[in-house]
């Protein structure tokens, strides 16, 4: 980790055990999640650094983003021993699409339990900030606003319906807490009402953070950038998709070239390696661990001999069955989430297509792409008509942001534009099956949750 985040740590080290041993006592018992009055403890953050030192909790803040939609995608699958072996009944559950009690209990953690942990961090922040008139924390202010978006814009993505322009206002959203004080109840506004947070957070983020930070843990106007078009993706506003993200690609746009890349490696891909706009990792939960996912061999095969992805991304067992190993955080610890800068090319390249500008939608997948395949081998894709320039962007952002937590919104909203993907899995024997725009793909909230708040549950 950088010296001079160390330092910050360091200088508020005190703060920080205070104000995480109230998070503690709030978030670990169910019952008062959510619900608990905050703890005049929580005022000792008052200086710049000490919420910096706050910000910077890695395991707290970046660390445990939802898995539940990557568990309900069609990127990888289980073989019947390793459904089986899964500890938890509702992991069994939620592999299989079922209706409810999809969740591990708080006790365990669950998505909902570290998206709201996260999320109360950025919030006491903002109130300290506010509180204690703070001077010079523009930095500090954009990266709480900017952390607390990209979780609400991650949990969008699980527990609410596909953004539709003719639904959107009244379908279920998420309790927006933006305020630490715990007795505030806990209400579902429309997943409109929802977006409009989360881009008012982005855009007043860009507004306060630098171009770049002392690391990629630290979210920085790239980054916001890279989430305002990720976020207008998702909604199908491409015209705004392609703005931010060719304004986030001219303040950084280096990609790795895969021909410098030992795929000899467990790992090839190395940690903060230059496409790392925010370093977020998924919760690795029972179904999507790596020693346990398999990757379909149909996906492994539309990989071409000379696509360098094939033998940076997979290794395959003695079984033949192929693994994933094209981690961004160089390891096995956490699924990389955070915004890259691929991600940024691939948005701009999708955003060009759907405004039926295809020669620079060609030229974003090429310039891609060119870095991805053996020197000297690659020939520039061409597409005569904008479905098949989408077809193939829509194919190769699913190979090349493949677990990153994204397939899951993918499908949503491709379903939503008239796609008419349906998921199946078999599990000894059985076959299930996820239809197109099925509720289910608003996954269930705890049940804990609703019960203790009283919040209509997902409809099913």
């Amino acid at each position: 980790m950088n010296t001079i985040i160390n330092k910050t740590r360091i200088k508020g080290y005190t703060a920080v055990l205070v104000i995480l041993a109230f998070l503690s006592t709030v978030l670990c018992g169910c019952n008062r999640f959510l619900d608990e009055k905050s703890d005049s403890n929580l005022a000792t953050p008052t200086t710049l650094e000490d919420n910096q030192a706050l910000l910077d909790r890695i395991s707290d803040v970046l660390s445990n983003f939802a898995s539940s939609g990557m568990a309900s995608s069609d990127e990888f699958y289980l073989s019947d021993a390793d459904f089986d072996a899964l500890e938890y009944q509702e992991d069994k559950r939620l592999y299989t699409w079922q209706k409810d009690y999809v969740s591990t209990n708080q006790g365990i953690g669950n998505d909902w339990f570290y998206c709201y942990k996260a999320i109360y961090i950025s919030n006491a922040v903002l109130h300290n900030l506010d509180t204690y008139a703070i001077p010079g924390a523009e930095n500090v202010r954009g990266q709480a606003l900017a952390l607390r978006a990209i979780r609400y814009l991650d949990a969008a993505q699980i527990w609410c319906l596909a953004y539709n322009t003719g639904t959107v206002s009244t379908d279920l959203g998420l309790p927006l807490r933006l305020d630490p004080d715990m007795n505030i109840p806990s209400v579902r506004p429309s997943v409109k009402q929802t977006y409009d947070q989360i881009l008012k957070d982005l855009h007043e983020a860009v507004d306060l953070l630098p171009a770049k930070q002392v690391a990629a843990t630290r979210p920085s106007k790239v980054t916001a950038l890279g989430y305002l078009a990720r976020a207008y993706l998702f909604m199908g506003d491409y015209e705004k998709a392609l703005n931010y993200s060719l304004q986030a690609l001219s303040l950084q746009n280096t990609l790795m070239d895969f021909n410098t890349l030992n795929t000899a490696d467990s790992y090839p891909i190395k940690d903060m390696n230059p496409e790392v706009l925010l370093r977020a990792t998924m919760r690795i939960s029972g179904p999507v661990r790596f020693a346990v996912a398999k990757v379909p061999l149909s996906l492994y095969k539309s990989y071409s001999a000379n696509d360098l992805r094939k033998s940076v991304y997979f290794r395959v067992n003695p079984n033949g069955e192929v693994l994933f190993k094209g981690n961004y955080t160089g390891g096995s610890t956490g699924k990389m989430t955070g915004a890259t800068i691929d991600e940024l090319y691939l948005m701009a390249a999708e955003s060009y297509a759907k405004n039926n500008d295809i020669t620079n939608a060609m030229k974003m997948l090429n310039d891609l792409l060119i870095t991805r395949w053996k020197t000297g081998t690659f020939i520039t894709f061409t597409a005569s008509s904008k479905e098949e320039a989408l077809q193939l962007i829509k194919e190769e952002r699913q190979k090349e942001l493949l677990f990153r937590g994204l397939r899951w919104a993918d499908i949503k909203r491709y379903n939503r534009d008239g796609a008419g993907i349906t998921l199946t899995r078999t599990v000894k024997g059985q076959t299930y099956s996820l239809t197109p725009n099925d509720l289910r793909y608003a996954i269930a909230i705890p049940e804990d949750i609703i019960k203790l708040t009283g919040m209509p549950q997902n409809p099913r």
